[in-house]
């Protein structure tokens, strides 16, 4: 190069000093010239007076220059600037004769000093024949290529690659041949790679990239760039995913043995959690569960042995026998024996002789004569206490007479001998699983609101008070467990089952979806720190899994889910979505978030249309669903408790029967479920087991908190083909059962019987409707071998949609286009076009509040739409409604698809 070539030369004048020859702190270098741009030469020295460039030995006239004075601030000696333009046509002038050159002369006082030489070319693209260049050149072509080039295709590119956790990875890459040589640099998820803030990473002189031991946060997708003066190249990229295999805790401590008397088992666990398989990494090999069979000594309760014989009588006129706890002695816990071991009795015979009474016994009758007289002082007193008791009871009490007078029991027959399959009610609503304490919960509502006739299976209550209390030991039981239970609350959860998603997440953000149960969690961009990767899960639980205790009039309106794992750190609420049975209104509902504590037991964290306590929970609540922002995951569930008895929850009448009939009876199954999609898709992957059939469209019925029964009975048969086996008129599920929601689904099964095999075809109507309340009838026609008009009602197995979704996949607003939403609509606005006119286009208005209080308000916004309307919104609703605020241009969604 030029530089190589020339060297500084210093011309001093005689007797001058060389301290104070002018010195360059900057030196022309060699350039090109692409296509018709000029380029520029500058140089500085200090001390100089004068700097003039000199081209190919001409000075450069002064006019040309561009001088800039200033002082060197260590020395305070002058320093000067020079820069001048080289054009096209400067160069072409000599080009074939020598190469185009300049070089810069400074002058001071002691002498002057020239630069290196900097040489000026012009960069030709070349032909893919070696060494023949074409183009805009100085000289006609074909002639030889001196020129600048840089050819498409890489030498070798960097390859895929999936890498164990701290394992080396080199990839490789040999850029493509150019004049100059081309200058390499790495992108990963094209941020550019630089080695001198990252420690692990660095670049070898032959252009390869080396992770020295592979992280997490280098999964990614990345890309060799080689560029020169005349074009930029790109290889393909090359994705690297680091996994990690899984590993082993440790075990945990022997659980007791299963039986406290005799053999049983003890078992002992461990998960694959150290670490957690990633990214496709191995799970762990072996058995997360030991067993181990126990003993229990049993315990043995003590007997007595017999009394002995009487002892003789003794000076005080009486003797005595005894008896020992040893057949057999209590052992290994077991009970001590009840009762005396002594037994005293008074002996009077001739061989008994009496004392006269002496001062002794005086004592001793005056002593008991001062109990019997204390005894007798208590008495009276709490005769006192009692009888102002009893004046001063509550006159509204009743006896148990009221109760039965108010909830008759339904007189079923039992079945006869000889059918001894017979259903009529299914399945036993008596159950102790079940409990439901509390009152009544009297009302203020007057007659007027409520004028309802009475039946003949419930009589009027009265105006009093009354306390319904459903309890059994089993239950007292079963609570106690539940509560022990709630101990592995925070244990990692079971992979591979239908109501559980699972996916690793980063700061993009992303979506876990219960497929076909309307339960979706949005994790925001952003939501996870920068550089942190979380694994997070989401869970739809059973009813008998979780036990939640209600109170009053409390009853459980939403699914019990959760998502985890709780404790993680997270900057921006995310979105749990589930669905909900209620008819909400203020005035007949009070509704409760309610989240479990670390310790197993619920508390409320929002109450539903008040002020917020806390900002880590919000909660929209929609005609169907309800969509809970949460800083913290852990289990939630939606409580509401009735205020009135206008007060209603939505129930989803469902009809299945048998698809095939072999026999002559044949069962109509009706389901009364909580109207939520979770509910409607367990009953429907029962039904699938069972082999059962939609006969009629679902149904929804609102169910009043009136405390009467719901009835279901069928009518309208044919005599001469179909015959009920009902006893009854009708079938009857208690109040309690379906209002405290946690029993999701009942169902009562009507069986009947065919005259004649060669029966198919069943009309009848079906009734299910609430004591004085709301009702509904099903007109079933079909025929029981080959109808199936109805199957579309059912979900299909293939449209469970992916339950996980990763990234820019997971939402439907593209990242360019929120980012530009979010920078327009989050600064305050003129004439109100901000984030607030996009809450009230979107009727969201009622949420200002709650919006305000987050860092971006718009981002909220955007997040609860990408909630509501995933995978089927409208974007261009959306865009419509962001035109309408009138801050945004037309390009905002203009965005080319590789913004994208």
């Amino acid at each position: 190069t030029g530089a190589q070539q020339s060297a500084t030369v210093a011309n001093p004048v005689s007797g001058a000093s060389p301290d104070l020859l002018p010195h360059f702190q900057l030196e022309p270098e060699d350039v090109y010239i692409v296509k018709n741009k000029a380029v520029s030469l500058a140089c500085r020295a200090t001390p100089a007076t004068q700097i003039y460039f000199k081209c190919n030995g001409e000075w450069v006239h002064q006019g040309d220059h561009v001088t800039q004075h200033s002082t060197d601030r260590g020395t305070g000696l002058p320093v000067m600037e020079v820069r001048i333009e080289v054009t096209r046509q400067q160069v072409e002038k000599i080009f074939g004769l020598e190469e185009y050159w300049c070089q810069c002369v400074a002058w001071s006082s002691s002498g002057t000093t020239k630069s290196q030489k900097a040489f000026v070319r012009i960069a030709c693209e070349c032909l893919r024949v070696p060494g023949w260049c074409v183009g805009r050149c100085p000289w006609p072509p074909p002639h030889p290529c001196t020129s600048s080039d840089l050819r498409k295709n890489f030498e070798q590119e960097p390859t895929a690659r999936e890498v164990s956790i701290e394992q080396g990875i080199v990839l490789p890459c040999r850029p493509p041949e150019g004049i100059p040589p081309a200058e390499v640099e790495w992108l990963r998820n094209e941020e550019l790679v630089d080695p001198a803030l990252d420690a692990n990473v660095y670049v070898t002189p032959e252009h390869s990239l080396v992770l020295r031991q592979a992280r997490l946060a280098d999964t990614a997708n990345y890309t060799c760039v080689a560029k020169n003066i005349v074009a930029r190249r790109r290889s393909a990229s090359a994705a690297i995913t680091v996994y990690v295999n899984g590993g082993w805790s440790t075990w945990t401590q022997w659980s007791g043995c299963s039986t406290s008397c005799g053999r049983g088992w003890q078992k002992r666990s461990r998960t694959c959690t150290n670490p957690t398989p990633l990214n496709g990494g191995a799970f762990c090999e072996g058995q997360n569960v030991q067993k181990t069979a126990c003993t229990t000594l049993c315990p043995v309760d003590g007997a007595w042995s017999e009394w002995s014989k009487w002892s003789v009588c003794g000076a005080e006129c009486t003797h005595w026998r005894s008896r020992e706890c040893s057949e057999p002695a209590p052992r290994n816990g077991g009970r001590e024996c009840r009762g005396p071991e002594l037994d005293t009795r008074n002996c009077t015979s001739e061989l008994c002789s009496h004392a006269a009474p002496g001062a002794e016994d005086v004592a001793l009758y005056v002593g008991l004569v001062a109990v019997a007289v204390c005894l007798v002082l208590l008495l009276l007193v709490g005769v006192l206490v009692y009888c102002r008791k009893k004046g001063g009871l509550d006159a509204d009490v009743a006896d148990s007479s009221i109760l039965t007078a108010g909830f008759q029991p339904v007189s079923i027959k039992p079945s006869k001998a000889d059918n001894p399959s017979l259903l009529t009610i299914q399945p036993d609503l008596s159950t102790a699983t079940m409990t439901y304490q509390g009152s009544l919960c009297p009302r203020q509502d007057g007659p007027a609101k409520l004028q309802l006739p009475n039946g003949h299976l419930l009589s009027p209550l009265g105006t009093g008070r009354h306390t319904l209390h459903h309890s059994s030991p089993a239950a007292e039981g079963a609570d106690f467990v539940a509560r022990l239970s709630t101990q592995s609350y925070f244990r990692s959860l079971p992979r591979g089952t239908t109501n559980m998603a699972y996916g690793t997440f980063n700061f993009l953000g992303g979506r876990l979806m219960i497929p076909n149960t309307g339960i979706s969690l949005l994790i925001p961009p952003d939501a996870i720190p920068r550089g942190k990767i979380y694994e997070v899960y989401l869970t739809l639980h059973k009813q008998e899994e979780v036990r939640l205790p209600l109170a009053g009039c409390q009853t459980l309106l939403s699914p019990i889910v959760s998502c985890g794992p709780p404790g993680v750190l997270l900057t921006r609420p995310a979105i749990l979505a589930m669905g909900h049975c209620v008819e909400a209104s203020a005035e007949n509902w009070s509704i409760r978030l309610k989240k479990q504590s670390c310790e197993g037991t619920w508390e409320d964290v929002l109450q539903l249309g008040a002020e917020p306590c806390t900002e880590l929970y919000y909660c929209q609540l929609e005609a169907q669903a309800c969509y809970i922002f949460t800083e913290q995951l852990g289990r939630f569930a939606l409580v509401g408790e009735s205020l009135s008895m206008a007060a209603s929850k939505r129930l989803k009448l469902v009809l299945f029967a048998p698809a095939a009939c072999p026999s002559l009876e044949y069962n109509i199954r009706v389901y009364c479920l909580s109207d939520t999609q979770d509910v409607l898709k367990e009953v429907i992957q029962l039904e699938k087991q069972l082999g059962g059939q939609l006969i009629g469209a679902p149904r929804v019925l609102h169910f009043k908190d009136s405390y009467h029964n719901l009835r279901l009975s069928i009518h309208d048969m044919p005599s001469s083909l179909w015959k009920s086996k009902l006893l009854a008129s009708y079938q009857e599920i208690p109040f309690y059962h379906i209002w405290s929601g946690l029993q999701p689904f009942l169902h009562c099964t009507f069986t009947l019987e065919r005259l004649s095999p060669s029966t198919c075809e069943l009309a009848c109507k079906i009734w299910v409707w609430q004591v004085e309340g709301d009702g509904q009838s099903f007109t079933v026609n079909f025929n029981i071998a080959k109808d199936t008009r109805f199957s579309d009602w059912l979900v299909p197995d293939s449209e469970v949609g992916a339950p996980a979704l990763v990234g820019p996949s997971a939402f439907k607003i593209p990242f360019l286009i929120r980012q530009k939403i979010i920078s327009s609509l989050d600064p305050p606005g003129t004439r109100g076009a901000d984030w607030r006119t996009l809450a009230q286009k979107l009727n969201l208005d009622s949420h200002l509040s709650f919006f305000a209080s987050k860092a971006s308000p718009t981002a909220m916004i955007l997040n609860l739409w990408e909630a509501r309307h995933f995978p089927n919104g409208n974007l261009s609703q959306l865009a419509a409604a962001v035109a309408e605020v009138g801050k945004q241009d037309g390009a905002l969604f203009a965005v080319s698809e590789a913004e994208c």
